[in-house]
């Protein structure tokens, strides 16, 4: 069985729905500010609207092949993985500083971190696993959309991927991001989430409140509630506008 992580204070951001560039912005001034301050954070949130985040690496033009999500606003991510249609979802971002135990190890912290959703889902009667094929050659192009690929730590329901994250680090820092399908959205209609999957509609209020309470106690984390400050607003704005907005960060 795996040691438990150290207690650790770690700040926690419960956002109202934000825009695209926003939502983005918000998360690399987190980064930032651990970078700073050695702080960890967990920043719940959701989209304004259906929203297309492309991977870090992505083409801005295999978004053409995805119809119904063509008129979705578009953003990149800092992080990696394929397209996720933000919609009936949950988005998290998790910031661990350098030198804490889950930023040394990647799996680990995919690992932790779903498993806690796990463990959360069973308290709703809905059974989830790990995918582990680690065997399993990587067809020489993947899905577009992230939710149709399959990667190790990815999370599974009746076989059918439902959570999967992505890292990024910056000076030893980790920003993890992460989705959990809460149902079928329009602008996505071949990816079941687990209003399908479970006959389970939960909503993203609901599975905030308990899986953070899960996460407290498999993490070992005290938690803070602390909003942005008026500077971190101030930074993640001019971000948005002058990065997440621009197609010089979004179309290549």
């Amino acid at each position: 069985m795996p040691t438990k992580p150290p207690s650790t204070a770690c700040r926690l951001l419960l956002d109202p729905p934000g825009g695209g560039a926003w939502n983005m912005a918000v998360d690399e001034v987190l980064l930032e500010r651990s970078v700073e301050d050695n702080r960890c954070c967990w920043r719940m949130y959701r989209w304004r609207e259906p929203t297309l985040s492309l991977g870090y690496f992505q083409p801005h033009g295999d978004r053409r092949d995805h119809a119904h999500s063509m008129n979705c606003p578009t953003v990149r991510r800092l992080t990696g993985g394929g397209a996720i249609v933000h919609d009936i979802e949950l988005t998290y971002s998790l910031v661990v500083p350098a030198g804490h135990p889950l930023a040394v190890q990647r799996n680990r912290l995919y690992e932790t971190v779903h498993n806690s959703l796990i463990e959360t889902l069973a308290e709703f009667g809905v059974a989830a696993t790990l995918y582990r094929n680690c065997r399993q050659r990587r067809p020489s192009v993947e899905p577009f959309l992230c939710f149709q690929r399959r990667a190790p730590g990815d999370m599974l329901a009746g076989g059918i991927k439902i959570a999967g994250s992505a890292q990024r680090r910056r000076r030893g820092v980790v920003l993890q991001h992460g989705s959990i399908l809460l149902g079928r959205s329009e602008a996505a209609p071949e990816l079941d989430g687990l209003a399908e999957i479970a006959q389970n509609s939960i909503t993203a209020e609901v599975m905030s409140e308990a899986w953070t309470a899960v996460l407290a106690e498999d993490l070992s984390f005290t938690w803070h509630e602390e909003p942005l400050s008026e500077h971190e607003r101030r930074l993640a704005s001019e971000l948005a506008q002058e990065k997440y907005a621009s197609a010089g960060w979004t179309v290549i």
